[in-house]
């Protein structure tokens, strides 16, 4: 077995639902971030990359046909390369870089690039009736199969309500910590923490992630409305992600695969976990805890902590879980709450800005870990 290390990522700056990426098609949208990584190492001959695997949570649209075998063709790769699509739901990104790195310890290949896309703004999302007459269109469970006990069939977002209800995490402490979201990622655009992993998309006039808002305080957030309970609920949309669009890559190698190319980390581990679907949220505490036992570290060798953040409920609930951590390691630069979660493209993007961090900050081990409906967890550990 040989060691994977992440060279290089990427990713678009993340688009709200229906604004500015809204006009390109997912397979254009992933075309387009796949050539602009390969630009950036013009020595690396395209047909040495193994596969190409991408990950795609919706799949019912443009992107239907195997998106990473389109975007290979798109992006003008040799025909030889190939491409598979994965779909772990909100991990596809991340089980996709899981699998690449796989392929390169097991000596299949020496580079191979992974990463994830989604355009929540063209998704055609629909539900249909057991006869198939079309009802109306949802986000979650969707084309529900009869023999699943309706206590599990519920919103995502009535999950971190639960989440909340168990763990005891009140609206302020939800409020408190989608308001840090925001003004960490507003600091990090503006201090230029971002400039080495964001490529533009042609013809879109988009350098920031469109989710974030700087302005953002305690009043307005406590303002909103909840969504998921009228009485008594302490989920609303702005401590919640936001519907999203967005792409990312990531190149990952065997050591030396592109000569004196330096990687930004090395992968160390690597973990999965299920658990109850209701009970989502809190599955990458255990995918974590897993990853970093298999990469022979603890939570004390831990420097930052990448957390996909679905809901602030779930984000929290899994800090209640992992006590030996410190907040402030997590999420440093913002989050999914304000940068948003195109789902596919959500690993990539954590993974990558976990491995870019290890490099500004000269050395160190991170841990990248999101949830995924319909209970999963998934969790990657860098170190440099």
């Amino acid at each position: 077995m040989t060691a994977s290390f992440v060279y290089d990522a990427v990713r678009t700056p993340f688009g709200r639902y229906g604004k500015s990426l809204a006009g390109v098609r997912p397979d254009d949208l992933a075309a387009s971030t796949l050539r602009a990584l390969l630009v950036r190492h013009p020595g690396l001959d395209p047909a040495r990359i193994g596969d190409v695997f991408m990950g795609d949570a919706n799949q019912a649209g443009e992107d239907n046909r195997d998106v990473a075998r389109m975007a290979v063709l798109l992006a003008g790769l040799p025909d030889s390369v190939t491409g598979t699509t994965i779909n772990r739901l909100c991990g596809s990104g991340l089980d996709a870089a899981m699998q690449a790195s796989r392929m390169i310890e097991t000596q299949d290949a020496e580079v191979a690039i992974a990463g994830g896309v989604e355009s929540m703004s063209r998704a055609p999302w629909v539900s249909l009736t057991e006869d198939g007459d079309r009802v109306g269109t949802a986000l979650g469970w969707r084309l529900v199969n009869p023999r699943h006990p309706a206590e599990i069939v519920v919103p995502m977002g009535a999950t971190a309500e639960l989440l909340a209800d168990e763990y005891g995490i009140t609206r302020d402490e939800q409020d408190a910590f989608a308001l840090r979201s925001h003004l960490a990622a507003a600091k990090a655009w503006d201090d230029g923490v971002f400039e080495g992993e964001i490529v533009g998309v042609p013809g879109v006039d988009l350098t920031r992630a469109e989710g974030v808002r700087p302005d953002s305080s305690l009043e307005a957030l406590g303002g909103l409305k909840t969504v998921f309970r009228e009485d008594g609920g302490t989920v609303t949309a702005g401590n919640s992600s936001p519907l999203s669009d967005g792409s990312s890559m990531v190149l990952i190698g065997a050591e030396g695969a592109l000569g004196d190319t330096e990687p930004l980390a090395r992968i160390a581990g690597r973990g999965a976990m299920g658990t109850d679907p209701n009970h989502f949220g809190i599955a990458p505490v255990e995918a974590a805890n897993r990853a970093l036992a298999r990469a022979g570290k603890t939570w004390a060798d831990v420097d930052l902590v990448e957390l996909n953040e679905a809901f602030a409920a779930q984000s929290l609930a899994c800090l209640r879980l992992w006590p030996e951590l410190d907040p402030a390691k997590v999420n440093v630069h913002g989050g999914a709450i304000a940068i948003g979660h195109p789902l596919g493209a959500s690993g990539g993007r954590i993974l990558g800005r976990a491995a870019h961090a290890l490099q500004q900050r000269g050395g160190g081990v991170a841990v990248a870990a999101i949830c995924i409906g319909v209970g999963q967890g998934l969790a990657v550990v860098l170190e440099r």
